[in-house]
């Protein structure tokens, strides 16, 4: 894409956030979730679906595999069955959003054959689909790699003990295909090592309500019993814990003080624990967490790893909280160890940091400057959101598109808490006069 003619984020940094905002619903619950759509002999209807652009891409995926799916409200979306399945997942989805690989379990299991494009996505280090393709196997497919394409065939999944587990910890994406797959084999399957996120337990709770029978949920050990059929269901997607993490780390980063609502606070203890250790004083009810900043911040010790450690999708913007925090942070990702290409462009803001061995080191203390930044990534991109939020005079931060794949009103709901920001449609870099300008579409 060609980044001057992608949407940019105009901030006018300096403003205290305060105030609620409400959580949408996950997008890292509702992609498995409408990939496992394709198991299902019945409609289903799901709600609070996130208004995305990975949502709609898979939506689209799917619609191209002959399903019908429609968004019948702002936030509801029904799927119905294929009247005429097509197993061949278009390249374009796949190499675009890696979660959009999830139909493969589902193809394979319930049509007996699939083909695949090996995944894209972020560009946050190598994500192999290795643990995928080896859990299909045991569960009896045949596969083979053709020109950069998964092709998947079983007459009938057969059950087996599949073990994810592997060096780097498991696999979410490949826990979501090895089980949406098992729910339709011949005979009981027990996977072990399976990640227990939110959203995998979500994943869960969804074929369990489509006549999935599935035993020990929320553990990283599940028990399979394939059936001959999956009937419909309604579900309402989780909370994103990602974006209400940003929204808290948006309060701390201005010195505000913010409550998410609408979320499930233990899928945020592992946020809350590191944002009080900075000094942040966090409460939670119920459904909501709350999260202000009224001292000043302290240095973090940050290991990112999987649940119910601390997401990685939440270092970056964590990295903006131990720029302005006084001392030296230490960042590290354990599931991600390369996921560190944002601090190129927090070093623009005036941050001081240095990355060595898979360690990011930030000096902080120091008052962040306005900068033009350009996104690389998804979570990178909100780091950068929060970077102008603190920093003083007015930020531009290119390449916004990676924000709109995961979340949702983004400005609209800073806004909301007081920040000044503002979406430039469709602008072009003035090199001559070093500023931001309009581009004027012709009629």
């Amino acid at each position: 894409m060609d980044t001057r003619a992608a949407d940019v984020y105009r901030i006018r940094g300096g403003n205290r956030l305060t105030g609620r905002v409400v959580a949408a619903g996950s997008k890292n619950a509702s992609l498995p979730i409408l990939a496992a759509s394709i198991l299902a002999s019945e409609p289903v209807q799901l709600a609070r679906v996130p208004r995305l652009t990975d949502v709609a891409c898979l939506a689209e995926l799917l619609r191209g595999l002959g399903l019908g799916v429609t968004r019948n409200a702002p936030y509801a979306v029904r799927v119905e069955p294929a009247a005429k399945p097509r197993v061949v997942a278009p390249a374009w989805f796949v190499k675009r959003m890696r979660a959009s690989f999830c139909v493969l379990g589902p193809l394979l299991a319930r049509y007996g054959r699939a083909v695949v494009p090996l995944p894209g996505g972020c560009r946050i280090g190598p994500r192999p689909v290795d643990l995928h393709l080896e859990g299909l196997t045991r569960l009896g497919a045949d596969i083979e790699i053709r020109r950069g394409r998964v092709v998947a065939r079983a007459k009938r999944l057969r059950g087996a003990m599949v073990n994810l587990g592997g060096p780097h910890g498991t696999t979410v994406t490949g826990t979501a295909n090895i089980l949406s797959a098992a729910t339709l084999a011949d005979g009981v399957t027990v996977l072990r090592g399976a990640a227990v996120e939110p959203e995998i337990v979500d994943l869960t709770r969804f074929l369990q309500a489509l006549g999935a029978q599935i035993e020990g949920r929320g553990t990283s050990t599940l028990i399979i019993r394939g059936v001959e059929q999956l009937g419909g269901a309604q579900h309402v997607m989780i909370a994103d814990r990602i974006e209400a993490a940003t929204l808290l780390a948006a309060g701390a980063v201005t010195g505000g003080e913010v409550t998410v609502t609408d979320v499930e606070p233990a899928h945020l203890a592992a946020v809350m624990q590191t944002l009080a250790s900075a000094g942040v004083e966090i409460s939670c009810e119920p459904r909501e967490v709350r999260a202000a900043c009224k001292s000043p911040l302290r240095a973090l010790r940050v290991l990112a790893r999987p649940f119910p450690g601390l997401p990685t999708d939440v270092q970056a913007q964590l990295g903006v909280v131990a720029a302005l925090a006084e001392g030296v942070s230490r960042i590290q990702d354990s599931v991600f160890p390369e996921r560190f290409g944002h601090l190129e462009a927090l070093r623009r803001f005036g941050v001081r940091a240095e990355v060595d061995r898979g360690v990011a080191r930030i000096c902080g203390g120091l008052p962040l400057t306005a900068a033009r930044v350009t996104a690389s990534d998804l979570r990178a991109s909100a780091a950068l959101v929060l970077a102008g939020l603190a920093a003083t005079g007015t930020t531009y931060v290119r390449r916004i598109d990676h924000l709109d794949r995961g979340y949702e009103c983004f400005a609209e709901k800073l806004c909301s808490l007081g920040a000044d920001v503002t979406r430039l449609r469709r602008v072009t870099e003035d090199r001559c006069r070093g500023r931001l300008a309009r581009r004027v579409p012709r009629a």
